[in-house]
């Protein structure tokens, strides 16, 4: 709980520089939002303990790329693997709108005028299911959407040990494709897309294929479209994203912690390759390779 108690006790700080003093650097083997009001105070943010060594514990891993590379896709799968959760911010927001929590209303009101959610939501949010997992006798993490700003960042370096930032990377034409491919069924609520991608190599670039994900006939007929997914707001996500993250990148790199992943392809290709880099085996991706 060492983590979870750190977390509020930062996001309570007024000033951002008092955070990044208290900031701990670590090696490894791999080589403009306000700064949050004071969070509310749970009744577990009092006590304080040692961070756990690494040896100690499962990884904590973060995965940063732009809106529809596919962070929840690896990240999920590397979750399963290793015996680690799967934490989506971008999952936590929904699940508390959904709900009748005390930042529900808030949150709605922000989302509907499509502003930003702060820090302080964030981390509240982050706090509370990092408590739960550890109340569960959760141990390590892999963050998804998490941290988007260099005060998210140095809130989180100040409270816990990162030990490796995957940043995913893909061709912007080819992730415009990829989002406005994307389908979801009304009824049974999958996700689909239907975006056969097949670009040639040119300019020195790589040939990139990535077949599309059909519903089965029955969900055919009941197909919806996201309203944001269309060309202009994707590249709109887009070019917020890519003007935020570059400091990000740029705070982990200093730190060595960043791991560059191009995509080659999609989920047949890239996997393996992921996991070659990051010295991992999928023993159920080998028993249906050999079956």
């Amino acid at each position: 709980m060492a983590a979870v108690q750190r977390l509020l006790r930062a996001a309570a700080s007024s000033s951002s520089s008092s955070v990044a003093a208290g900031r701990r650097r670590m090696t490894t083997s791999l080589a403009p939002e306000q700064t949050p009001a004071a969070a509310p105070a749970f009744p577990f943010a009092g006590a304080e303990r040692r961070r756990r060594p690494a040896h100690e514990r499962n990884v904590q891993w973060v995965f940063l790329g732009c809106p529809g590379v596919g962070k929840g896709t690896y990240a999920s799968r590397l979750s399963r693997l290793l015996g680690v959760p799967h934490i989506a911010t971008g999952d936590l927001v929904r699940d508390e709108l959904a709900s009748t929590g005390p930042d529900a209303v808030q949150l709605k009101e922000i989302v509907n005028q499509g502003k930003l959610v702060s820090d302080e939501i964030i981390i509240n949010l982050l706090s509370k299911r990092l408590k739960k997992g550890e109340e569960k006798g959760e141990s390590g993490f892999i963050l998804d959407g998490f941290p988007r700003t260099v005060n998210q960042a140095e809130i989180l370096d100040g409270v816990t040990d990162i030990d490796m930032v995957v940043n995913l990377k893909l061709r912007e034409d080819i992730i415009v494709q990829k989002c406005l491919g994307r389908r979801i069924c009304s009824q049974c609520g999958k996700n689909f897309n239907l975006a056969c991608i097949d670009v040639k190599a040119e300019n020195g670039l790589p040939p990139i294929y990535m077949s599309p994900l059909l519903p089965p006939n029955n969900c055919m007929s009941k197909l919806l479209t996201r309203d944001d997914d269309t060309e202009e707001v994707v590249r709109n996500r887009l070019r917020i994203y890519n003007k935020m993250s570059q400091p990000v990148e740029d705070f982990y790199q200093k730190q060595g912690k960043v791991l560059e992943f191009d995509l080659p392809g999609g989920i047949p290709e890239s996997w393996p390759k992921l996991l070659d880099v990051l010295n991992l085996e999928d023993q159920q991706e080998m028993k249906l390779a050999a079956a």
